[in-house]
């Protein structure tokens, strides 16, 4: 069974429930009220009669005239008094043994054991209430207590069962009707709910199917299936930017790696064809050219896997001191360098990936032991903030918008050992941090590169 189906049979039904929930209670609560009605015209018609004393009251209780006949059995022949449903309410007294004292004209009313045992009660307060079918017409019947005998009042329900059968058909086409416009208008809801369902699992089945990532997506609509929609279109969108970034490194890899390799091949084919007439000192300048640029290949091969593998987001996130993870780059760069690192830091606390961030900064440490020959490397920390300070040359204005691009080395620093690459992956993980990279000049020379990342809010 289809969504569409589901919904508008769905709608359908609690439709229908709750408008026989509305009839049900409609009915039952008019029912009560109708018999409540019949009850207090009976009890009333009682209290009247014992008031006013009876058949000497000069009540005029079977609505002729006079009164009421003598006899149980007189005013039954045909043609004679009117029919029980023309009075109001009918009246009939008894005698202490159960014999009908004085009946209507319409003829006597059914005597019960109830009704008899009200009859010869002492009880001046005793009465009994039921229910008669008189010729196919239901009665409520109400018998009380007088002097020495009793009462005996009845009154028609036709009246009151036909308008429950009125409410009981107005509540079965109410039913009906609205049942039927549920329907409908499930359907249509529905409809437009699965339009665009139908429409994403298209796409869908597109992009499974082809495997293109810019199939049209609808994204109109402010409910949760446009924005279901929006969220599936950004998905393709990021998608789609991936893939060209994948394609964008496969390219600028197999450029970086082209000369490397080329370095390779020239100096493997000047061993094979010129090795017995090399000198020791060039066989060893060619050895130590095949080791330089083996281990520029192997750092360029590294660095491009976790790039592409981006394997850092494995690395839990727990509370990092950057204090602590700059005093740990910087040593690792005193050792590799032999160079004076300087750290001034405060206590700066996040959430993060403590080995992510410290490749991040040691990247930064490294480039500037690489590119400044003189002078220490400064490292400084405040509210979130890293700076990486050398004393070298600084940065040329043009080259610093490209800085981060993968890759890129600008003129100068082409001839010194690197991939282009280790900035790229401080901006990667910073970035997956939260935070924003920066690189400039600084004030008496020498160049800045940092970032800023956001501390936790107190």
């Amino acid at each position: 069974m289809s969504l569409r189906v589901k919904i508008a049979l769905l709608l359908a039904a609690l439709a229908a429930t709750a408008t026989i929930a509305i009839g049900v209670a409609s009915y039952t609560t008019t029912r009560h009220e109708l018999n409540e009605t019949v009850d207090q015209s009976l009890e009333a018609a009682a209290a009247m009669f014992r008031e006013r004393g009876g058949i000497g009251g000069g009540i005029d209780l079977d609505g002729d005239g006079d009164g009421m006949r003598p006899g149980p059995g007189d005013g039954h022949g045909p043609g004679h008094g009117r029919p029980r449903s023309f009075e109001q309410v009918l009246v009939q007294t008894l005698a202490p043994d159960g014999t009908i004292l004085v009946s209507p004209d319409s003829g006597g009313l059914p005597v019960t054991d109830d009704d008899l045992e009200v009859a010869a009660s002492t009880d001046p307060l005793a009465e009994a209430s039921h229910e008669v079918e008189i010729d196919g017409e239901p009665f409520r019947v109400l018998t009380v207590k007088y002097e020495d005998g009793a009462v005996q009042l009845m009154r028609s329900l036709r009246e009151g069962e036909q308008a429950l059968e009125r409410i009981l058909h107005s509540t079965v086409v109410a039913v009906l009707l609205v049942t039927t416009i549920s329907v409908l208008a499930g359907w249509l809801i529905a409809r437009q709910v699965t339009r665009r369902l139908e429409d994403l699992t298209a796409a869908a089945g597109e992009v499974a199917s082809t495997g293109r990532l810019d199939v049209k997506v609808p994204v109109d609509g402010s409910d949760e299936t446009g924005q279901l929609g929006r969220a599936f279109s950004g998905m393709l969108d990021a998608l789609h930017r991936s893939k060209q970034e994948q394609q964008q490194l496969v390219q600028d890899a197999g450029h970086e790696l082209r000369t490397p390799l080329t370095s390779l091949r020239t100096n493997v084919s000047v061993l094979r064809r010129r090795n017995e007439s090399l000198t020791p000192e060039q066989r060893e300048q060619v050895l130590a050219d095949l080791d330089s640029e083996t281990r520029e290949l192997t750092d360029l091969v590294n660095e491009l896997v976790e790039l592409a593998t981006d394997r850092r987001d494995d690395e839990p996130v727990q509370p990092v001191r950057l204090a602590d993870v700059a005093e740990r780059a910087a040593a690792r760069a005193r050792r590799r360098f032999g160079r004076e690192v300087e750290v001034v830091a405060d206590g700066s606390l996040l959430d993060g990936r403590p080995m992510a961030l410290e490749r991040a900064l040691q990247n930064l440490v490294d480039n500037a032991c690489k590119f400044s020959d003189e002078g220490p490397i400064e490292v400084t920390v405040a509210d979130g903030a890293v700076v990486v300070r050398d004393h070298g040359p600084g940065l040329v204005e043009a080259d610093i918008p490209h800085l981060f691009d993968r890759f890129y080395r600008s003129v100068e620093m082409r001839s010194k050992p690197g991939s282009g690459l280790g900035l790229s992956i401080v901006q990667s993980i910073v970035e997956s941090h939260g935070g924003t990279v920066f690189a400039g000049n600084a004030e008496g020379g020498g160049a800045e590169i940092g970032f800023t990342l956001p501390l936790p809010v107190d």
